[in-house]
């Protein structure tokens, strides 16, 4: 049985394809589109997934899309009329782009899937499609779920527990018993302050997260007048100070910038006393660094504040479940930060969250929905990588080499690869990782990664500016050998983490590695770290081990292979392109090496 899940027209579309209840292939439409979280209708993604199955649209049982569009129409209906008239312009906008395309989804399946019945195309609502593909992934028999994210149908934030019969002659059911409603939303208020920081909304926010270690929570007070948390978990948003419910233009209100101040300048220099210490520098500038300090406090605020409000929920959820396990879904779920100190103080013994925890992620909800919950199949899938998009065979990568004129070492055996770049990484070079399938979900893991040397202090300064084209304040992150990873990092059972395995995770690194691993230790001492092994990823694997026995450190600095603004690389000619257009000394595409010494 093949069911094929969709989602798209929010950001972040995707497609993913089930075989028998086993995840096949899966991706985000923006590999494909170059389109940073494309929200189009994913044409590609969908193409890829059955190429990969070798199937065509004919073999398909039941396509599933990820939300319920009438019940989101309603709330988009209901609440702008209730802030008529200041919500004219985004009601008019509302209603002739969901009158074009957004409300007739079946309609659009049914001309892209012509082969498919009409009846088998199902929906599944929005937050239901979250929590189906964290527990549905997840290896648990049951477990508390936790869904957060900007906002569904109606629904912003939900708690419940699942359970799953992996034997057959039982139950796959999930039970959502607790929710918050649009326009209470943490991760519309997240996204508020995302924009007042001067960042892009559903794309800015991990900078925010990278900015508040900068700054000190010295707005806390400020936030709870905009946010108030309660002990169960709810929370209540005052509206004067927002206009995301009433505006397609502003997400903050007059009230919101007369409580923190003036919007930071998008794209403007972050200059503080953190990043600047020295006052006898030359180019000092007094006035620069206390306006910009006062931005990251607001950030670290709004931060303390969101892990508070997570805290509050997970006790919630295992005080009515009495589960020792957590699954989590939604946008707020990758924030890796909060889900650090989840683990760390949070009551659960295990948490799960599958790398595409944001709206891409709800395509392989709602598919796993369809086959578990609606269709009573049996669990037999476990997602222990990442490793779901598309990859290319040697024929292929060598006719663009040659095609291209490019010059090119041909090294087919693993070992003389993983020497190559581990002496790459020695001289100080800079390595981009490209091999086997494309990561699902926002993190590179190990297929589509910059790498580089965390011993020396000027690396992160010359991968952010000189190969990523980024804001120098950004922090990368630690690879780090799974065995070895509680020697630099305060982690515990390291081997049953899945959020370290996915890079979903911050952990303290130990004082007395600061100073080993300067390039992927963040301001205030913490690092998002991946762990690794050779089961999950043999030549990652392997780099690190070998870097570690040259160094005596089995850590590597990982960011994502792509340039700012422009996502992931997918293609071999993606790669080159990026290779080529920035400071990359090495780059590997799988069998095959190029080098810009031999240019």
């Amino acid at each position: 049985m093949y069911i094929l899940g969709v989602s798209c027209f929010y950001h972040d579309a995707a497609a993913a394809l089930l075989k028998d209840g086993e995840l096949i292939a899966a991706s985000e439409e923006e590999r494909f589109s170059r389109k940073k979280h494309d929200s189009g209708f994913p044409h590609h993604a969908i193409a890829y997934c059955l190429r990969a199955a070798g199937i065509t649209a004919g073999d398909l049982d039941y396509v599933v899309f990820y939300e319920k569009p009438l019940r989101k129409f309603e709330r988009i209906l209901r609440s702008n009329l209730a802030t008529f008239p200041r919500s004219w312009l985004v009601f008019r906008e509302a209603l002739i782009t969901w009158m074009n395309e957004k409300l007739w989804i079946k309609a659009l399946l049914q001309e892209h899937l012509p082969e498919v019945p009409s009846q088998r195309f199902l929906f599944v609502e929005h937050h239901l499609s979250h929590a189906a593909s964290a527990f549905f992934a997840s290896p648990y028999e049951e477990a508390a779920i936790l869904t957060i994210d900007g906002v569904g149908e109606w629904t912003t934030t939900t708690l419940g527990q699942g359970w799953a019969d992996w034997n057959g002659g039982g139950e796959n059911r999930i039970e959502l018993f607790a929710e918050q409603r649009f326009p209470h939303s943490l991760g519309l208020l997240y996204s508020a302050f995302t924009a007042y920081l001067g960042f892009r909304v559903n794309n800015g926010e991990y900078k925010v997260m990278g900015m508040a270690p900068y700054g000190e929570p010295r707005y806390v007070d400020r936030v709870e007048k905009v946010v108030r948390l309660q002990q169960d978990g709810s929370f209540w948003l005052d509206m004067d100070y927002f206009e995301f419910h009433r505006s397609a233009e502003r997400t903050f209100s007059d009230k919101f910038v007369s409580l923190f101040g003036p919007q930071r300048v998008s794209e403007s220099e972050f200059y503080t006393y953190t990043t600047h210490p020295r006052r006898d520098h030359p180019h000092w500038n007094e006035e620069k660094a206390k306006t910009n300090q006062h931005y990251a406090d607001i950030a670290a605020s709004i931060q303390q504040v969101t892990e508070e409000a997570v805290l509050n929920l997970a006790r919630e959820a295992h005080a009515r479940t009495g589960s020792q396990n957590l699954c989590m879904a939604g946008g707020v779920a990758l924030n890796s930060v909060a889900n650090g100190r989840l683990l760390r103080e949070g009551p659960f013994a295990h948490v799960y969250i599958q790398p595409a925890a944001g709206d891409s992620g709800g395509a392989l909800g709602a598919a796993l929905y369809a086959h578990h919950a609606l269709l009573k199949q049996p669990r037999r899938f476990v997602m222990e990588h990442a490793y779901w998009g598309e990859a290319f065979g040697d024929d292929e990568i060598r006719a663009f080499l040659d095609r291209e004129g490019i010059p090119y070492e041909y090294a087919p055996d693993e070992q003389t690869r993983v020497e190559r770049v581990v002496d790459t990484l020695l001289r100080g070079d800079v390595v981009s990782l490209y091999q086997g399938r494309c990561e699902w979900g926002p993190r590179a893991l190990g297929n589509r990664s910059i790498l580089a040397d965390p011993r020396r202090q000027d690396m992160k300064e010359i991968v952010n500016t000189k190969i990523k084209f980024r804001e120098p304040f950004r922090p990368f992150a630690p690879v780090v050998l799974e065995e070895a990873a509680s020697d630099f990092f305060a982690i515990d059972h390291a081997e049953q983490d899945y959020l370290a395995r996915f890079m979903l995770m911050v952990a303290p690194v130990h004082e007395d590695k600061w100073d080993v691993v300067p390039a992927t230790t963040h301001v205030g001492g913490s690092g998002r770290l991946q762990t690794i092994r050779r089961a999950w990823n043999p030549l990652y694997h392997g780099i690190v081990r070998g870097f570690g026995e040259a160094t005596g450190v089995p850590v590597v600095l990982n960011t994502s292979f792509n340039l700012r603004g422009e996502p992931i690389v997918n293609s071999p000619a993606n790669a080159f392109n990026t290779f080529s257009n920035s400071g990359i000394d090495l780059l590997v595409l799988d069998n095959f090496l190029v080098s810009k010494r031999d240019w």
